[in-house]
């Protein structure tokens, strides 16, 4: 694996669109894991900036979403699925819908189910990519409901 900064893209089936993630700074990669710092793409209201880890084998990407005073919004897990052309050490990361939020109170949301019969339904998404996202969701609702999500995130992931 080249040890230069890869080329990450964020796709999205709705809406639909593919961005170049040009500004992100790569903090840590290996085989299993990739993790980003990065500042919002387009402003938000409270968001300002955060930290991601690509699971690579699992298919999830969890974000810490910080504020403008570094404090922790929440943490956004996205379930994903990617691509890597090594030639151009280049990934796609496809959004695949579901995402869970787990807020510094304990609480959990899992958001957005709806898009993924409505991605489906517009054929946006393929009976095989929507029974992968259930599974993962499935997997990942298990490693948070367990206490090890968190335990199990870089220290990379902190800076």
């Amino acid at each position: 694996m080249p040890n230069d900064t890869p080329i990450l893209y964020r796709k999205r089936l709705i809406p639909e669109e593919c961005i170049l993630l040009n500004k992100d700074i790569l903090l840590y990669r290996d085989e299993h894991i990739l993790v980003t710092k990065w500042q919002t793409i387009r402003p938000k209201k409270d968001l300002d900036h955060g930290t991601s880890c690509y699971f690579l084998d699992k298919g999830w990407k969890v974000s810490r979403f910080l504020n403008r005073s570094d404090s922790l919004i929440c943490w956004y897990c996205d379930i994903v699925e990617h691509t890597y052309d090594p030639a151009s050490d280049t990934y796609v990361f496809t959004d695949l819908l579901a995402d869970v939020l787990l807020y510094p109170s304990g609480e959990i949301r899992v958001v957005d189910l709806n898009e993924i019969a409505d991605a489906f339904e517009q054929g946006l998404l393929s009976s095989v990519q929507a029974c992968a996202c259930m599974r993962k969701l499935d997997s990942l609702l298990k490693e948070i409901y367990s206490g090890r999500l968190l335990a199990s995130l870089p220290e990379s992931l902190e800076s």
